[in-house]
């Protein structure tokens, strides 16, 4: 397919409207890993406040963007003016009004993820709220950026979703976005990246990949891409409705092992492990194999499709907290549930209905989030409502602790609304339907839960969203069994792993078994056992055994099941008395999803 080039635009706000704010952004030595900023305030108040955000959107931790800012010097009419420091965030120029001010500093870049920035000779990567200070009393005015290309390769390009105002066919010069808040919501790649495109919604919709293997299959990723954005176009939208944008740009960075995603209103960051991605067989033309649960590729296209479902639902269709966002603390909602979690539910779904995976490996998907919850502790703990709330200093920050603590709102509430699509459906009505209500009532903007309970109320649900409100309130296990079988899903329940029998999570490395977590109420919990041990030996009889793995320990169980572990605890062997557990209990066995009813199925995933 044609690559896609930005050209100068015409547009009649940018022609009426003057920035007031204006960055360049630019780079003099790639290997420093530094981007050099100069920020011009055309208006600038006396003693004018600055600052710099300390979270991204979409990412609830508090990350001190700040610490990689330095080199802040101000000068006004050509000379110096005072910078002082106020916080860890904030600044004032000691600085005449009226007269415009020039700012410049130096923005270290070298965090991999999606969330920040990073600079080296391959490629680079921003998001704006690492690079752009913000001008408080100007931050619902024009903002302009250039894009300087000096010192960088002369084949670098640049894909981003602001406006190009004045820009060449490598995408090297100007763009504007309408407030602060549009720009820290538009990241910028920089490099040498494959790129291609298509149109979908009376959009273009752009897809740069860095990193990428020369054996890479960009057109089956860009093929199936398109039917993921056209199936969730006519979701949202309708089937002839349009895009709520006029360009989008899918910017995935190919890496040696990772993976994420970060939304944003009209583009997405993601990053995947080079081998998830598709490739070209090295025989010639072959028609691709069915897709597997256990590929990574499939993982890709769920990353994919959850990112861009997020355009409308927590982008458009968001927390009412988040109607305005403040970038120098937390923001706290209780609707993450909703907006991470009902999202984990249509993204594979996605998957099924356009046909890039069967259904059979859909319900091996949902099996994986099934097992995940029903064996944390923590849904007994905490509700997902609490899961939301707490998201700053829980989920982002995760310990030893977590699992009996904490419950995961992205897969608990993914389950929340498999349960609340099972009960809409038994009553006539299906949670795609309740979305678009959502996104029409709010016109797509903020919400709360009361509008959610509104919509079922409407739709004479009035038992449902008493449900709704005690699954997302209360520590309690969900009507699985009950919401599946609807479906037409059986569920069958079997052993778990030898570490899930245990209460076990463990990290088997260098020929040793390393403890990372122990969960609550379980026998490795009565054993003593504790995160960070060493599982080294175990004594059976008066016999000793080296163990790497938990099958060793299995495979040297007495009948009694009794036996002696050998730890390494802060470099002291402890011992340990153990009791493996003979029969698998509730605790120790594990759901399997399977088609019970081929046309309840059928009916609930073909939409």
């Amino acid at each position: 397919m044609a690559r896609s080039k930005l050209t100068p635009a015409k547009s009649k706000i940018v022609r009426q409207r003057s920035a007031g704010i204006r960055y360049h952004i630019g780079v003099s030595d790639p290997h420093a890993h530094l981007y050099d900023i100069t920020l011009t305030i055309q208006e600038p108040v006396s003693q004018q406040p600055v600052r710099l955000p300390v979270w991204i959107a979409g990412s609830y931790l508090i990350r001190e963007f700040s610490q990689h800012l330095q080199g802040l010097q101000a000068s006004q009419n050509g000379k110096r003016v005072a910078v002082e420091k106020l916080s860890k965030s904030e600044w004032r120029v000691d600085c005449k009004a009226g007269i415009p001010l020039t700012l410049t500093y130096r923005v270290y870049a070298l965090d991999a993820s999606v969330r920040t920035a990073w600079l080296d000779h391959e490629r680079g990567f921003f998001n704006f709220t690492s690079l752009a200070l913000q001008v408080p009393h100007a931050a619902n005015g024009l903002h302009e950026v250039c894009l300087d290309r000096a010192a960088l390769p002369k084949e670098w390009k640049v894909a981003t979703g602001l406006k190009p105002v004045k820009a060449d066919k490598w995408g090297w010069g100007t763009y504007t976005a309408n407030d602060y808040d549009e720009l820290v919501d538009s990241p910028v790649t920089l490099g040498n990246f494959w790129e291609s495109s298509f149109k979908a919604g009376g959009a273009t919709h752009r897809f740069v990949i860095t990193g990428a293997p020369d054996n890479m299959d960009g057109e089956r990723l860009l093929a199936d891409t398109q039917r993921i954005v056209k199936a969730q176009m006519a979701f949202w939208q309708g089937a002839k409705g349009k895009a709520p944008y006029s360009q989008y740009v899918f910017m995935l960075h190919a890496s040696g092992d990772g993976y994420g995603g970060l939304e944003h209103r009209n583009s997405t960051a993601l990053i995947c492990a080079r081998k998830d991605l598709p490739t070209r067989s090295l025989l010639g033309a072959q028609p691709p194999q069915p897709l597997r649960a256990t590929d990574g590729y499939v993982q890709l296209l769920g990353l994919i499709s959850h990112e861009f479902f997020h355009t409308w639902n927590v982008k458009r269709l968001r927390p009412q907290e988040f109607a305005r966002y403040d970038y120098q603390r937390e923001n706290y909602t209780r609707l993450l549930w909703f907006f991470e979690g009902f999202t984990s539910y249509f993204d594979d779904r996605f998957l099924v209905t356009t046909g890039l995976i069967s259904r059979s490996v859909y319900l091996q998907l949902l099996t994986k989030t099934v097992r995940s919850v029903e064996h944390t502790p923590g849904q007994l703990v905490q509700s997902v409502e609490e899961a939301s709330f707490d998201a700053w200093i829980k989920y982002y920050r995760p310990n030893d602790n977590t699992p009996n603590a904490t419950v995961n709102y992205y897969t608990k509430g993914a389950l929340v609304a498999l349960c609340l699509d099972s009960v809409m459906r038994a009553h006539g009505h299906t949670l795609s339907d309740l979305m678009r209500d959502l996104y029409h009532r709010t016109d797509g903007g903020p919400m709360q839960l009361a509008d959610v309970v509104d919509a079922l109320m409407d739709q004479h649900l009035e038992p449902v969203a008493d449900w709704l409100q005690t699954w997302v309130s209360q520590a309690k296990p969900l009507p699985l069994a009950e919401a599946l079988q609807r479906l037409g899903v059986k569920v069958s329940r079997e052993p778990s792993t030898l570490a899930t029998q245990l209460g076990l999570r463990v990290k088997e490395l260098a020929g040793s078994s390393v403890v990372t977590h122990v969960l609550r109420n379980t026998p490795a919990e009565r054993w003593g056992l504790q995160a960070g041990d060493e599982i080294w030996s175990v004594t059976v009889g008066k016999r000793q055994w080296r163990v790497r793995t938990l099958q060793d320990i299995h495979q040297a169980l007495p009948p009694n099941g009794k036996f002696a572990c050998h730890i390494v605890r802060d470099r002291e062997v402890l011992t340990l008395q153990a009791a493996w557990p003979l029969k698998p209990d509730a605790s120790h066995l594990q759901s399997t999803l399977g088609i019970e009813d081929e046309k309840r199925v059928q009916a609930w995933l073909s939409e």
